[in-house]
C-alpha cells in the first residue's frame, strides 16, 4: 500500500530521457516506483492528459518568504535558492528560515557583498533580515561599493565567506556590479576559496554596458579568466539582462570557455525587464543612457508604477527608501523582433538553466510584505517573473513557438540546475529527476494550459496550469488550489546528502 499513486500521466525524466505514460508511486517523501501500473495507494492523483515532471529548481530566488513561496509554487518551483546575493552570517539565515513557514525547499550562498559592507563600513549582520534589505544598507557610505579593499580588509572578507561556507553556504554570491570598486586581487582570492571548497560562485558581471571600456563583454572575459586562473566554478547569473545588446557575443564567449573545459555555467529568465533596488550604483553612472541604450524613463518604481524622470528623481527615491524595488525595461521583446532574438539566445542557450531572479513582494509604501494574505491583493507588487518565469517559458517557447522540445525544456528547469549544485550539495543528486529513490518534488501540469498570468499591470496573479505540486511528497497545490496550511519545505546546505 503506497502513500500516493500518480496515475496515467505523461512522465518526463530529463536524466534518462523517459517520456511515456506511467504510474508513479510515492512513499515517505521519495519516489518508490515508476511502472505501467503501481500497486494500491492511500491517496491517488489522476494525471491522465497531464505531464508529470520533477519539481523546478530555481537557482536565483530573492523572495524567500511565504508569499514568494506560494507564488513560485504555482510556477512549478519546489526548490528556491538565494544564491546571487546570498546571506551572511549563513547560520543566522538558516535559523531564521527554520522559524518561518516555508512551502519550498530553500538554501543560500555566502554573501560577498555583505562581507564587504561589514569589513569596509562596519555594518553589523545577523543574517535574519531579507537579503535585498541588506542590499539597501550602506547607501550613505559607498566605500564598500566604490573602493578597493585593503589587504587586511580582503583577508577579513575571505574569512567571513569561509565561515559562511562552513556554516552550510552553497557557494559564494558575487553581485559584482554593485561593488565595481573591488579589485582583481580580491576577486582572485574569493575565487580561490570557491575552488578550494568546491562550491560555485554565482556572479552578476561587474558592469553592464555595450560600450568599451568597461563593457559587458569585458566583464564576461574577466569572469571567464577568473575561472581559468583559479579553477573556480563560475556560474554567471541572468545572461539576458547583464549582456544587454551584446548577448550574442557573451554567449559565444561562454561557449568557447566551456569547450576548453572551464567550469562556466549560466542561466536566464524569459523577460526583457530586470529588477533591483533603486539605490543600485550603476544607475548613477553619468553615461547611463549612452552605455546601456536605455534612459531613466525605462526605470519604473515597482510600488507606484511611476517612471523616473532623471538622475535627480532617482537620487530622491534612493534617499527615501534605498531598498525600494524598481523595474528596468532594457529590452522590448514583445514589439521588437531583434530584441526577441537577443532574448532567445539567452533563454535557449544550450545547457543553460532557467532561473527567475524572483523578487520579494512589496507593499504600496515600498516596504517588503511577508504576511499570510492569500490571494495577494492588488496592492502587493513585485515583478511578473516572481509569479510566472517557468510557466512563461513553457507557454511561449514550448507550446506556442515550438522553439524548445518539452524534454529539453524540462531539463533546463530541473536537471541542469540540479547538476550545477550537486558538486557542493549531494542532496541535489536526488532532485531534478523522476526516478526510483529520488525526492518526491513533483509537478503535475496541463501542457495545454500552463502559462503565466501576471503582467506589469497586474503582478499579483498566480500562474495557471500547475494542477498538483508536491514538495517532499506533500501537496502544496492540489487540484490547482493552494494548500494553505502546507509547509513541507526543507533546508539544503553545503555537504547535505
Amino acid at each position: 500500500m503506497h502513500d500516493l499513486a500518480i496515475r496515467g500521466g505523461r512522465v518526463i525524466d530529463p536524466e534518462t530521457g523517459l517520456d511515456a505514460i506511467r504510474d508513479v508511486a510515492v512513499d515517505r517523501g521519495r519516489i518508490t516506483a515508476i511502472a505501467d501500473t503501481v500497486g494500491r495507494a492511500r491517496e491517488e492523483i489522476d494525471a491522465a492528459g497531464l505531464i508529470v515532471a520533477p519539481g523546478f529548481i530555481d537557482l536565483h530566488a530573492h523572495g524567500q518568504s511565504l508569499p514568494a513561496d506560494r507564488m513560485q509554487a504555482f510556477d512549478g518551483v519546489t526548490t528556491a535558492l538565494e544564491l546571487e546575493v546570498g546571506a551572511l552570517p549563513v547560520a543566522g539565515w538558516y535559523e531564521a528560515q527554520a522559524e518561518r513557514k516555508r512551502l519550498l525547499n530553500y538554501g543560500a550562498a555566502a554573501a560577498w557583498i555583505f562581507a564587504r559592507k561589514a569589513e569596509m563600513i562596519g555594518i553589523e549582520l545577523d543574517g535574519r533580515e531579507p537579503a535585498l534589505t541588506t542590499m539597501g544598507r550602506g547607501a550613505d557610505d559607498l566605500r564598500w561599493s566604490r573602493d578597493t579593499a585593503s589587504a587586511a580588509q580582503v583577508e577579513g572578507i575571505v574569512a567571513r565567506l569561509r565561515q559562511g561556507i562552513d556554516e552550510g553556504g552553497l557557494g559564494i554570491g558575487i553581485p559584482y556590479a554593485y561593488a565595481p570598486g573591488a579589485g582583481a586581487k580580491e576577486m582572485s582570492l574569493v575565487c580561490d576559496l570557491a575552488a578550494e571548497t568546491r562550491t560555485p560562485t554565482y556572479t552578476h558581471i561587474a558592469q553592464m554596458s555595450n560600450i568599451d571600456p568597461k563593457s559587458s563583454v569585458e566583464a564576461y572575459v574577466m569572469l571567464i579568466g577568473l575561472a581559468g586562473a583559479t579553477g573556480a566554478h563560475m556560474h554567471i547569473c541572468h545572461l539576458n539582462s547583464t549582456s544587454l545588446q551584446d548577448v550574442e557575443r557573451a554567449a559565444a564567449l561562454i561557449t568557447r570557455a566551456q569547450a576548453q573545459g572551464l567550469k562556466v555555467t549560466t542561466e536566464a529568465y524569459p523577460y526583457g525587464t530586470g529588477s533591483t533596488v533603486v539605490s543600485a550604483g550603476f544607475f548613477r553612472d553619468p553615461a547611463f543612457a549612452e552605455r546601456t541604450g536605455t534612459d531613466f524613463g525605462d526605470i519604473e518604481m515597482v510600488a507606484s508604477h511611476r517612471r523616473l524622470t532623471g538622475v535627480a528623481d532617482l537620487s530622491d527615491e534612493a534617499a527615501r527608501n534605498p531598498s525600494a524595488m524598481v523595474l528596468w525595461h532594457f529590452l522590448d521583446a514583445e514589439a521588437n523582433r531583434s530584441h526577441r532574438d537577443l532574448l532567445d539566445i539567452s533563454v535557449m542557450f544550450p545547457g543553460g538553466a532557467i532561473a527567475s531572479d524572483a523578487m520579494p513582494w512589496s507593499q504600496q509604501d515600498g516596504t517588503l510584505y511577508d504576511g499570510d494574505e492569500w490571494p495577494l491583493g492588488a496592492d502587493k507588487t513585485s515583478h511578473p517573473r516572481s509569479s510566472g518565469t517557468f510557466t512563461r517559458f513553457l507557454r511561449q517557447w514550448v507550446r506556442e513557438r515550438h522553439a524548445v522540445p518539452m524534454l529539453e525544456a524540462i531539463a533546463k528547469c530541473t536537471l541542469i540546475p540540479a547538476r550545477i549544485m550537486e558538486g557542493c550539495a549531494p542532496a541535489f543528486r536526488l532532485k531534478g529527476r523522476i526516478g526510483q529513490g529520488m525526492d518526491a518534488d513533483i509537478v503535475v501540469f496541463d501542457p495545454a494550459r500552463v502559462g503565466e498570468r501576471a503582467s506589469f499591470a497586474e503582478m499579483n496573479r498566480p500562474a495557471e496550469g500547475m494542477v498538483h505540486v508536491l514538495v517532499n511528497g506533500v501537496p502544496v497545490i492540489s487540484g490547482g488550489t493552494l494548500c494553505r496550511d502546507a509547509a513541507p519545505g526543507r533546508p539544503i546546505r553545503r555537504g547535505d546528502q
